[in-house]
């Protein structure tokens, strides 16, 4: 028996974000296998880090890096691809379970 593919609107119907805002309701980091540690003391706060995170799990005041947000940080590592390589305020850990 020949199996066929569905085209894009026989899909079923998934999460969808109806109005802005409503991402933040919807915490997805949970299932990620390594986490980013940030060094404040390292960190020169060029907000790569911030403009490349695909999340917006990298949190900023006042222009300046405070910390991550882990409760949507998914563990992909772009923050920490970016960080300046003479910098490298961010590296990526192991998520212990």
């Amino acid at each position: 028996m020949k199996q066929t593919l569905k085209v894009w609107t026989e899909l079923p119907e998934a999460g969808i974000i109806d109005r802005s805002g409503t991402a933040r309701e919807y915490k997805t980091g949970g299932w990620r296998t390594h986490w980013p540690l940030w060094d404040a003391e390292k960190c020169v706060h060029c907000l790569l880090c911030w403009v490349y995170c695909p999340e917006g799990a990298v949190q900023v005041e006042e222009g300046k890096v405070v910390g991550m947000d882990l409760d949507y940080c998914k563990g992909c590592g772009i923050c920490a691809q970016e960080c300046p390589p003479k910098v490298k305020a961010i590296t990526m850990q192991w998520e212990e379970m």
